[in-house]
């Protein structure tokens, strides 16, 4: 067995300039916060960043509030009942950031055309819809056996997925528990999947996401806070709020600077 264990600063460090960087979880729901701390705290060789998400949220809001995003592609990008995410949506309005227009369907079929090694996955999805004018590389084209209209939606690469569990080992085997949104699959899309863990084990007997896929493994306990890991903790709704009123304060870099000390 190879052991994969590493520092939180180590998985920090994995992270090149001008990545394509999956952040997994879903909304408010095991973000890997712990490591977006050590990235902006310990990488700040870490710009240019292109944010992959099915749905974005606080721990991604930060990356875009430190200036290390140069683009973003997500269906939604948000921080839920909260409200918006106070960072990107200064970044979106000022035009501080490319944002790449996409939905579930288009996100879904391009992780699986990079997966099935294509270059395209054809779909009726924005068929009859105005997306295809935000986004020009997304083609039309004729299905060669029954003659109809689809869409070619182009194959997603990523460079590093960091994902959050409950349990990993030192191998690189991870459960992280329900709700798993699209981390297995993003884990076998990136070049390097990271794995940060609430708990670090000998050895998993089942996995969602299996060793080979990993090449490092961190530990964090609490790492998805201020967002929850069910069902081993809930959101801190609280320090959700008192972000987003620091942010509106005009507080962001106090912010940071006080969550580095902590």
């Amino acid at each position: 067995m190879i052991d994969k264990t590493v520092s939180l600063s180590e998985a920090a460090a994995l992270t090149p300039a001008g990545s394509t960087l999956a952040l997994g979880g879903m909304t408010l729901y095991r973000r890997p916060l712990a490591f977006t701390r050590a990235l902006l705290h310990e990488n700040p060789a870490a710009r240019e960043l292109t944010l992959l998400c099915f749905t974005a949220g606080i721990e991604s809001d930060l990356l875009v509030g430190a200036g290390r995003v140069r683009g973003v592609r997500s269906c939604y990008f948000g921080l839920e009942a909260f409200g918006l995410a106070p960072m990107f949506t200064q970044a979106a309005a000022d035009g501080a950031i490319e944002i790449i227009e996409e939905s579930e369907a288009s996100i879904a079929f391009g992780i699986r055309a990079a997966l099935a090694d294509v270059g395209f996955m054809p779909s009726r999805a924005w068929l009859g819809t105005g997306l295809p004018r935000l986004r020009p590389d997304v083609k039309t084209i004729r299905d060669p056996y029954s003659d109809d209209e689809l869409m070619a939606f182009p194959a997603i690469h990523c460079d590093v997925a960091v994902i959050h569990a409950l349990r990993a080992d030192r191998a690189g085997n991870a459960v992280i528990g329900g709700n798993p949104g699209m981390d297995p699959e993003l884990a076998l899309l990136a070049e390097t999947t990271l794995i940060t863990t609430e708990e670090l084990v000998e050895k998993l007997e089942k996995a969602d996401i299996p060793a080979p896929a990993v090449q490092a493994v961190a530990l964090a306990p609490h790492g998805a806070l201020p967002t929850s890991c069910h069902p081993l903790y809930p959101l801190d709704g609280d320090a959700i709020l008192d972000y987003i009123q620091r942010c509106k304060a005009g507080e962001f870099e106090q912010y940071l600077q006080e969550m580095f000390a902590t």
